[in-house]
């Protein structure tokens, strides 16, 4: 037993020697972005600009993997469920972390205990905007309109989407009654909002920028707490409705009991990409700000939105579809 104890002294920095090499070393293979939704949304374009640049400067490649389909559950799913290494990392959003846990009484998995959270990326403000015809043209006006015609009509990209739980919140707090008519996406919701079919509904810059010069559609404010950088001459939501907040962010995730080296290599490098001027004038191009935050950050950021999803849903009541 003692010549086992020598034995095994002897061999014990080489043992430390391997596994600060390994930490040192990663990353040294593929990794994979895994994405919940299709192409072109905010969280597949910031998986696919961060991955570019990430792979230079790692010397690995990034590939990016569209999973769509169950509001996100199932790709989270499959990160939770994958090899906690760092090579896998969850392009969550508000909806898949913050969302989903308040509507989904059986989810297969707990964002906070299941999920290491690397960087809250970006925010991808959403714009409340309306017919210009309606004569409202500001959010202190809508809410007195509302008032005065019980029913008013607003749009969403479906049930219990961020786009429906934030009219949602703006009800509550304006004290009003609106109509929601879902729709399959902006595609369908921003033209239903030029054509008049709805009077009002919430849409990313992208979708709404090109009728803004034409006249088709008016911003009435962004909802946020604040002013966005992005389009700093529109009002925030709160400047006409006191306590009004409704984030979308999109942030990097690993499987529970990942490595804090590589979680951290991940961090630094990822706001290092985030950081460069010409990855932050491309995004916010697109009307994403990109952001950067530590883990412990993030978890925060997390946290917060659980529990705030979770009182807005039992509070309005929304559903799925």
């Amino acid at each position: 037993m003692k010549a086992v104890r020598i034995f095994a002294a002897l061999l014990a920095p080489f043992f430390a020697a391997s596994i600060d090499c390994s930490a040192q070393s990663y990353p040294s293979r593929t990794i994979r972005f895994v994405v919940p939704y299709g192409s072109g949304g905010g969280p597949d374009v910031v998986a696919r600009v961060i991955g570019r640049k990430l792979s230079e400067s790692v010397g690995q490649p990034v590939v990016v993997d569209n999973r769509p389909g169950g509001a996100g559950i199932i790709a989270t799913e499959l990160v939770v469920r994958s090899a906690a290494d760092g090579y896998t990392v969850l392009i969550g959003d508000t909806g898949v972390l913050g969302i989903n846990p308040a509507l989904y009484p059986k989810l297969p998995y707990d964002p906070l205990r299941d999920l290491a959270p690397v960087t809250l990326a970006m925010a991808s403000p959403l714009f409340l905007v309306s017919n210009p015809k309606l004569p409202f043209q500001t959010v202190r006006e809508l809410v007195e309109y509302a008032k005065l015609n019980p029913g008013v009509t607003f749009g969403s990209t479906g049930n219990a989407s961020a786009h429906h739980l934030g009219m949602e919140l703006f009800q509550l707090l304006a004290g009003v009654k609106m109509t929601h008519i879902p729709y399959k996406g902006v595609a369908f919701s921003v033209p239903a909002v030029i054509s008049g079919d709805i009077a009002v509904v919430f849409a990313a810059l992208p979708s709404v920028r090109p009728h803004l010069s034409t006249g088709k559609l008016r911003i009435l404010g962004v909802a946020d707490a604040k002013r966005t950088p992005i389009m700093p001459d529109v009002p925030a939501i709160s400047e006409g409705l006191s306590g009004y907040e409704m984030k979308v962010e999109v942030g990097f995730l690993v499987p529970a009991g990942t490595p804090r080296e590589a979680v951290n290599k991940l961090n630094t490098e990822i706001r290092i990409v985030l950081a460069a001027p010409e990855v932050a004038q491309h995004l916010t191009t697109l009307g994403i700000n990109p952001l950067g935050t530590t883990p412990e950050q993030y978890t925060e950021t997390m946290r917060a939105d659980i529990q705030k999803f979770a009182k807005l849903v039992k509070d309005s009541g929304a559903k799925i579809d």
